[in-house]
């Protein structure tokens, strides 16, 4: 079994393509479909399903997958152990993360990591918070950047940022309370709602939160459900609606006037956002470095909400 063989596997199952494998790893396709098929025949199993348009992992290759990433990982971080300074790190981080963290955080992280390694280059997927814990629980991913704890004996957490949900509603004359006054609870029921979608940590958020006051979403008139928190400011400031949101992400539009800030009484929502990662599985090096840049950053961070 040699790296190389591997290594086409884990790219061939990554991009759920051979062509994109061979351009990743600046190799012919025949080269890695013949690496998997030698890797296959030494394993004695079939690693992939190649009778559809799409790949897919068979049984054994599920199973086997997990081990060759980990295997992959391991030799990484011997080539990194054997390195005489830490700021050899270098290499891509391979990032997925939630809504907020990727869109109005990590920028300010990445440049952080970067003024002190400047050899590492990042990539980025969005996925919700659910799906990335359940990707990390079934062997997908590493590591990934959430804003919900999902409880599993297998998952370890580190919380790296504080962030607060307020109630943002458009900066008109139908709301007259200045901002960041507090709203009775009440007044919930009588205003269209916009939400993110299930499996986002704000949403898992409010609805924790509110089941405390024995108040369900059903309860209330949600009239939209939407994935994207851009589309969702403009929505309230365009007055469809109004809509719990991260601080830090209508940060600008408040400064700007287009959408006013409240709180609601006795409804505290404070959060986290989290790396998280398996503790069955070993990160490569720079994620590991990455990992501990992180736990330090939550103390000197430069965001301002």
């Amino acid at each position: 079994m040699e790296f190389n063989q591997l290594e086409s596997f884990i790219s061939v199952v990554k991009h759920n393509s051979f062509s994109y494998a061979a351009k990743e790893l600046y190799i012919t396709q025949p080269t890695v479909s013949n690496n998997i098929q030698n890797l296959e025949k030494e394993l004695n199993t079939t690693l992939l399903n190649r009778t559809s348009k799409t790949i897919n992992l068979t049984d054994s290759g599920k199973i086997f997958y997990k081990y060759a990433v980990e295997l992959i990982n391991i030799r990484d971080k011997a080539k990194y152990i054997l390195s005489e300074h830490s700021n050899k790190v270098e290499g891509e981080i391979e990032i997925t993360a939630s809504s907020i963290p990727e869109q109005y955080i990590l920028p300010y992280i990445i440049k952080d990591f970067l003024n002190i390694y400047p050899k590492v280059s990042f990539s980025m997927t969005h996925k919700n918070s659910k799906d990335i814990i359940d990707d990390i629980l079934e062997g997908k991913l590493n590591f990934g950047i959430v804003g919900a704890r999902y409880h599993s004996d297998m998952l370890e957490y580190i919380d790296f940022y504080e962030d607060e949900l307020i109630l943002c509603t458009p900066n008109n004359d139908n709301y007259t309370l200045s901002e960041n006054d507090y709203l009775d609870i009440d007044a919930l029921f009588s205003e269209k709602l916009i939400l993110r979608k299930k499996g986002s940590g704000t949403r898992r958020l409010i609805e924790q939160k509110l089941s405390v006051m024995d108040i369900s979403l059903d309860d209330l008139n949600i009239v939209s459900q939407i994935d994207s928190n851009e589309m969702i400011k403009k929505m309230i400031e365009l007055g469809l609606g109004v809509s719990f949101i991260s601080k830090i992400a209508v940060k600008n539009e408040i400064d700007l006037k287009l959408l006013k800030p409240l709180k609601i009484k006795d409804l505290e929502l404070k959060r986290s956002f989290y790396f998280v990662y398996s503790k069955n599985r070993t990160l490569s090096p720079v994620v590991e470095a990455f990992k501990d840049f992180l736990i330090n950053w939550k103390d000197i961070n430069h965001i301002t909400p």
